[in-house]
């Protein structure tokens, strides 16, 4: 029997080593490729993200501007509301004071019967001046001396009229009679002047002078007034403040008479001041003019409730006439 030889089996012939470097070979080239690629891929990715930090801190200082114009702008927006806070609550204690006021005027005594008999019957309290214009003769009535609790001494008058539409179709024959009743209580007078609410002349040949105390200049102021239209922006300002301005004199005692209905606009507190500051009080407190008003209830049938112009100039003529020593009435018929 003969005996099979065994081979011996060597598994580190020349086909396992070949393989075995390939594949070293082949991993070694992956590592080299990458390692070659890696610098320049993370060159492109610093790049690009340089870029985009860039834009977002460009972006950044555009929302922090936008922000603090937002800011700005919301700071100026609240100090206008708090500013139209304090002129509400301001115009609401107005309206309030008014409302106080006007309710007190309506249940005085009828004002329409006020103004007629005081009117008619009040004289001046006679200086030694007015004493020598009315004659030696002239007795006054042993009624009220005074209108409105106020005494009527004023050498020179003057009126203010409102010529507004709604005065002119609504009570001007109501006017003329109150005009008319105001020249009767005073019998003579140095001088008259006549101006609408803006401040103009009823005669330019009288205009910054004193029309002279006639009969006929006294009948033609009534004529004249009758058919009286200047433009008028319906409030009395302009008017007082430039019969003070050119009027007002130490040596004459003056009245204001002043006919309207409403008072549209403007600061009911700047128009108290500046006619204060023209018609200064002299040592002894008193004022050279005095400021009788007149306010007639033509906007009162227009609508419910109080109107607020007619407010409003109820309380500027009110307390104009308490700081220059003459007197207010408010009237309850157009008529």
């Amino acid at each position: 029997m003969s005996r099979r030889t065994r081979r011996s089996i060597d598994i580190f012939n020349l086909s396992f080593l070949d393989v075995v470097s390939c594949g070293f070979g082949a991993i070694i080239l992956l590592l080299v490729i990458v390692k070659v690629s890696e610098p320049h891929v993370i060159e492109q990715l610093a790049v690009d993200l340089s870029g985009l930090v860039a834009q977002l801190e460009a972006e950044v200082h555009e929302i922090k501007g936008e922000t603090t114009v937002l800011n700005r702008d919301l700071t100026t927006r609240q100090e206008q509301l708090s500013v139209q806070r304090e002129k509400l609550a301001r115009l609401q204690g107005d309206i309030s004071s008014i409302r106080g006021q006007y309710a007190t005027t309506r249940n005085e005594h009828d004002t329409q019967t006020i103004i007629k008999d005081q009117l008619a019957s009040a004289k001046q309290d006679l200086t030694e001046e007015m004493r020598r214009l009315l004659g030696s003769g002239y007795q006054r009535k042993k009624l009220a001396a005074t209108i409105g609790g106020v005494p009527v001494d004023s050498e020179y008058i003057i009126f203010i009229i409102d010529t507004s539409g709604s005065m002119q179709q609504n009570t001007w024959p109501l006017v003329l009679k109150k005009v008319t009743e105001v020249l009767d209580i005073y019998p003579r007078v140095k001088g008259i002047q006549v101006m609408n609410d803006m401040g103009d002349y009823m005669f330019s040949q009288y205009k910054g002078k004193w029309i002279p105390d006639t009969p006929a200049r006294r009948k033609a102021i009534i004529t004249r007034l009758s058919g009286w239209q200047p433009f008028s922006n319906s409030s009395p300002v302009e008017g007082i403040e430039a019969a003070i301005r050119r009027f007002h004199a130490q040596d004459k005692r003056i009245s204001l008479y002043v006919f309207g209905d409403d008072f549209a606009r403007g600061s009911i507190e700047t128009v108290v001041n500046t006619v204060a500051r023209l018609n200064r009080a002299d040592k002894s407190g008193r004022r050279r003019v005095r400021i009788h008003t007149v306010g007639f209830p033509v906007l009162f049938g227009t609508g419910s409730g109080i109107p607020v112009n007619a407010m409003r100039y109820a309380a500027l003529m009110r307390k104009l006439a308490e700081t220059n020593g003459g007197s207010f009435v408010g009237l309850n018929s157009t008529r």
